[in-house]
């Protein structure tokens, strides 16, 4: 199983990332697919998910209205759109995928350093 982020880097306030994760090894359509975010110090925080079956999305106050998570189950892929950036969106964020039936399988990518400075 592998999860691997790209699309992190620097960036000012109030511009835009795109980040996405590329999942192979498991049947990528029937998991939950989940971005947290962590800072040196603190929980891992979930920013948003998207759930297999319908495409519900949530998402943490903090970003809404800012942040978009979309999957492309054709390419194994999640995004997230992130807009109107802001330096406390600073931080490694990492992809997650969750499967919840008889068993719990979860999956972790590696994280992508996000920084937003001026």
């Amino acid at each position: 199983v592998h999860l691997v982020e790209s699309g992190g880097g620097l960036v000012q306030p109030g511009g835009s990332l795109r980040l996405s994760c590329e999942a192979s090894g498991f049947t990528f359509s029937t998991y939950d697919m989940n971005w947290y975010r962590q800072v040196p110090g603190k929980e891992r925080e979930l920013v948003a998910g998207m759930i297999s079956a319908g495409g519900s999305t949530h998402y943490a106050t903090s970003v809404k209205g800012r942040f978009t998570i979309s999957r492309d189950n054709a390419k194994n892929t999640v995004y997230l759109q992130m807009t109107s950036l802001k330096p406390e969106d600073t931080a490694i964020y990492y992809c997650n995928a969750l499967s919840v039936t008889t068993t719990i399988m979860d999956y972790w990518g590696q994280g992508t350093q996000v920084t937003v400075s001026s």
